[in-house]
């Protein structure tokens, strides 16, 4: 059964969470503080971690960037926090879910049971060969190399996290064609994302200051009531 990483400050809340792991019949470790998550985290073999925000000693989001540096493992965020501002900062960093306190157990288990099927689809997928030239989408002197992973204006490489460069590639291959939220949320942060649609929103705003404002041109549209556009007129 997996193994599953607790870093969680709150006695109570971590106490609970662990009976009702163990309970499913998951094997489960938990410390309570940033220093020892992380250090947890990086030695131990776990299939999952659920890791709380506000931790003394490392706040989560720093354990968060330090475990990604190593590992690609499934985390879950433990948030008392709402702000989508929050929950972007979080899925940017490298989490795969966040769940708000309080929180139903039910919900949480959920989760875990969906970044598990996640995490074992990914190992046993079949990775394509790479192709030999690089899909290259340029729209407005905006160019966006999917197999660099890179956008550039001109001769400016344009800084975009992983989320923001999703949507971007998203509009870019669907030129003309109105996007939903929903589709966005779909394409850009997988089918299984269990979150708000309008993070998009976060992600365009995002956009537009980093290419629209910066070099003055008009790239993403918004059509009011359905969604965002990328036309090539």
């Amino acid at each position: 059964m997996a193994r599953i990483l607790i870093v969680e400050d709150e006695a109570k809340i971590a106490r609970f969470v662990e009976l009702e792991l163990t309970h499913e019949g998951y094997e489960v470790d938990k410390v309570a503080d940033g220093r020892a998550g992380e250090e947890a985290a990086l030695s131990g073999n776990y299939d999952l971690i659920l890791l709380d925000v506000l931790l003394p000693e490392l706040n989560g989001m720093e354990v968060l960037r330090r475990i990604r540096r190593e590992s690609d493992v499934p985390v879950i965020m433990l948030t008392a926090r709402d702000a989508v501002m929050d929950k972007v900062a979080g899925l940017d960093a490298g989490a795969d879910d966040y769940i708000t306190k309080p929180f139903a157990i039910e919900e949480l288990l959920a989760r875990i049971r969906v970044a598990l099927k996640r995490r074992e689809a990914s190992e046993h997928a079949v990775k394509p060969e790479p192709e030999p030239d690089h899909h290259v989408l340029t729209i407005k002197g905006v160019s966006l190399d999917v197999e660099r992973y890179e956008v550039r204006v001109g001769n400016d490489v344009i800084e975009l996290t992983n989320r923001e460069f999703e949507v971007l590639k998203a509009l870019m291959e669907n030129r003309n064609i109105v996007m939903s939220r929903d589709r966005l949320v779909q394409l850009a942060c997988g089918y299984d994302f269990v979150g708000e649609t309008n993070i998009i929103d976060v992600y365009i705003r995002h956009l537009r200051s980093k290419i629209d404002d910066c070099y003055g041109i008009k790239l993403i549209t918004t059509v009011r009531g359905v969604g965002y556009v990328i036309r090539e007129d």
